[in-house]
């Protein structure tokens, strides 16, 4: 019994040293959220995540590309065009990762990044016009670093957009994004604008800076809205959320962002653009012809 109890106890230290040497232990699964809150920050927060469900305009990198020039951002993905001096649209992927408790960095300032030759809006080319400068990717999605913030404040992000719909009808939209994701969802957002001509505080006005900068004369939103998981353009069935929203750029717009839910179609149709266009067709079709009819707070 004793030789026993010896053998049994050289195995046992053996099998103990021999786990303690291992050059590959077992890691555990990081959490995607514990009883703390703790959030696995490993997924998303790259640019990869921003063009998901697809390239509305087939944007590229040439730099004659002038009016369909394709931006890059960790924190969202855009098409410039040059000669309005805003972008056409926004995409960007909205999760738990991405919000923290990052202040507003209010840094506005022009886009460095933009091809040479390029004129470079700059903040004060809205001064005194009656407009907001107004974020696509809001600085509210971004809060989880500051340099996440920091980015939302390049002017390439904004748009002339009348003070109303800027301050309160899509901030209104935009809180609500929020809510979704503190639900248990992910969001995969486009924000875009069209048009010519807007009404802004101090009236109407087509132009800015001297005609260097456009005022859309509408402004438009999708949400495609996702439970938290994986292979997220995979998960897209004829059953999931679309929310398309169309509003005026005018300062007398309603509050209620609800008003102004329209169809994916509708909106491919003003501007051109294939959006969601990484969505197999036969869903597409349901979806995109959908009007949204859920919740909004």
């Amino acid at each position: 019994m004793q030789k026993f109890f010896y053998r049994f106890s050289l195995l046992t230290f053996t099998v103990w040293m021999l786990a303690g040497c291992s050059k590959d232990p077992i890691k555990p699964t990081p959490p995607t959220a514990d009883q703390e809150g703790t959030i696995d920050r490993s997924r998303a927060r790259t640019s990869s995540e921003n063009l998901a469900m697809g390239n509305p305009s087939g944007a590229t990198t040439s730099t004659t590309a002038y009016t369909n020039y394709l931006l890059v951002k960790t924190q969202y993905t855009l098409s410039y065009h040059r000669d309005r001096g805003t972008p056409n649209w926004v995409s960007w992927h909205l999760n738990r990762t991405w919000l923290g408790s990052t202040s507003r960095q209010d840094d506005f300032r022009p886009d460095n990044s933009l091809p040479s030759g390029w004129y470079q809006v700059t903040p004060s080319d809205y001064s005194g016009s009656g407009f907001d400068r107004g974020h696509n990717c809001p600085s509210g999605d971004r809060t989880y670093s500051t340099s996440d913030n920091s980015a939302t404040f390049l002017m390439t992000n904004m748009i002339p957009q009348a003070p109303n719909n800027n301050q309160k009808t899509w901030n209104n939209l935009e809180n609500y994004c929020r809510t979704l994701v503190s639900q248990g969802n992910e969001l995969y957002i486009i924000m875009g604008s069209y048009g010519s001509g807007g009404t802004g505080s101090n009236g109407y006005k087509t132009t800015l800076a001297g005609g260097k900068v456009t005022v859309p004369g509408r402004i438009w939103k999708v949400i495609l809205v996702l439970p938290e998981g994986s292979s997220d353009v995979t998960r897209v069935t004829g059953n999931s959320r679309v929310i398309a929203i169309d509003t005026p750029n005018s300062n007398s717009i309603a509050t209620t962002w609800s008003s102004y839910r329209t169809t994916v179609d509708a909106i491919e149709s003003a501007t051109g653009y294939n959006l969601l266009s990484n969505v197999p067709t036969s869903i597409q079709s349901i979806i995109e012809a959908r009007v949204d009819s859920g919740p909004t707070n």
